[in-house]
């Protein structure tokens, strides 16, 4: 039995549970594996802590067959999840029902619709959360810190729990969380049972205050309070140092240039990075921009949209259905507006971050508009690396506008004239206000960079 399970000497006393992993391994041609390490807050975050565990699902054939060799790194447990129960469990639950619900994207006179199909799924949502929390109790010293991470991974605390009451249990939720009517569309018991899994935790943080107060009003609505779970915030920030140094390599001065070749001389940009999530809102951006160019013509030919929409959750027909509808209007907008030396939009759909940072540094504008974002780090890095300053249009939506918004120009991010409107304004905003509310947002973009918001997260988990 885990529960039974005594730590060894060396157990870890600082783990960490997400679904993605730091490394990630693809099957070469000839048989062997070829290990690659990712990026993003959670990593840069960890480097924080010496010793640590972090526990991952395999998701890929090469992670699944590395997992059968025996190849892995040091401080990385990776889970060999059956792929049809992790399907299930990430694109049939995660991905499908409760990033809907957090990021209130519903069509609701059709969907959802909760029946035998979404139960049978639900199964392998509990499967999948029970791997992790078997595989934390296995590699967990006596009264260790775990943290767990998102919405993937909500029963988690509460099944640990169960199997390790000795220790110091988290949760941190990435995303927004739904307000209580909204969350209430999920069926009762399963809504009981995702608060009861986050509250099976010691401390359950979130991004923002806005997060935080609707996760304790959904459990004072649902469960009559939130027990002895504590709440926090930890408003991630970018990481500065890391941004302000790759910003200025080689490979992004490349495509710089390139770039400004697209864009034309003597014009201006306004700049979206992005992935291309429902939750986005790209389509209602290019449409903004084109109501920009059909209402103040005096723009045509003097600015361009780059717009960079990397495609994402392709294996879901909704998130490809979507992309191809950014497609289509970027296209749209070029056979309307578009003259012989002028793209007005310039869209790139293949990842490219070296890319994405030479936007940021050319940005005159930067766009983010989202329908509801957890935070949106591409808010906060724009300002950072930006080379002459650039001005923010940013969704109230966003949680990043908590911490933003007093040096963005707010959109709602339904109001497609509005946010034309506050292109319009970001174009024409002077220099010397452009440079000072840059200054500012990049030293508030920057406040808890990824290595304290960690850290930060561990010490208010083991002060009890």
């Amino acid at each position: 039995m885990v529960s039974e399970h005594v730590p060894q000497p060396a157990a870890a006393q600082v783990l960490v549970a997400s679904n993605r992993g730091p490394v990630t391994y693809a099957l070469r041609e000839d048989g062997s594996l070829d290990a690659k390490r990712g990026g993003g807050g959670l990593v840069s975050g960890l480097s924080a802590v010496d010793d640590k565990m972090w526990v991952c699902a395999a998701l890929g054939d090469g992670d699944r067959e590395a997992v059968r060799r025996g190849v892995g790194e040091p401080g990385v447990r990776m889970l060999d999840i059956d792929a049809d129960v992790h399907a299930d469990a990430y694109n049939g639950i995660a991905n499908s029902v409760l990033w809907f619900v957090h990021h209130l994207l519903y069509q609701t006179p059709v969907e959802p619709v909760f029946d035998a199909e979404f139960r049978r799924q639900w199964a392998s949502f509990e499967t999948y959360n029970r791997a992790f929390a078997t595989a934390l109790a296995e590699e967990a010293g006596e009264g260790a810190a775990v943290l767990v991470q998102d919405y993937h991974l909500s029963l988690v605390p509460g099944m640990l729990r169960e199997l390790r009451p000795d220790l110091r249990i988290g949760h941190f939720s990435h995303t927004p969380w739904a307000p209580v009517d909204y969350f209430r569309m999920l069926p009762d018991d399963i809504a009981e049972q995702l608060l009861k899994g986050i509250l099976g935790a010691d401390r359950a943080a979130f991004l923002t205050r806005r997060w935080a107060d609707a996760f304790i009003g959904c459990c004072t609505e649902i469960l009559g309070g939130t027990g002895h779970t504590r709440i926090g915030v930890h408003g991630l920030g970018a990481d500065a140092d890391f941004l302000r140094r790759r910003a200025h390599e080689a490979d992004v001065d490349e495509r710089m240039a390139a770039l400004r070749e697209q864009v034309g001389p003597g014009r201006k940009t306004i700049v979206r990075v992005d992935r291309t999530e429902l939750s986005k809102n790209i389509v209602r951006g290019m449409l903004a921009y084109r109501a920009l160019l059909d209402e103040r013509p005096e723009w045509r030919g003097r600015v361009v949209h780059v717009a960079f929409a990397y495609p994402s959750r392709q294996d879901l027909a909704v998130y490809r259905e979507y992309t191809a509808e950014v497609q289509r209007v970027a296209d749209d907008i070029n056979a309307v507006h578009g003259t012989a030396d002028w793209t007005p939009v310039v869209l790139h759909v293949k990842d490219d971050f070296a890319r994405s940072l030479a936007a940021y540094r050319l940005a005159d504008v930067a766009l983010v508009n989202p329908i509801r974002d957890g935070m949106n780090l591409v808010a906060k890095e724009v300002p950072v690396v930006s080379d002459d300053g650039c001005a923010l249009v940013l969704s109230r939506e966003a949680g990043a506008y908590e911490e933003l918004g007093a040096d963005a120009i707010m959109v709602n991010p339904y109001d497609v004239s509005a946010t034309a409107d506050a292109l319009h304004e970001a174009l024409t905003m002077a220099d010397d206000e452009r440079t000072a509310r840059t200054k500012r947002l990049a030293a508030a973009a920057t406040a808890l960079p990824p290595q304290q918001w960690f850290l930060d997260q561990l010490e208010a988990l083991r002060q009890g």
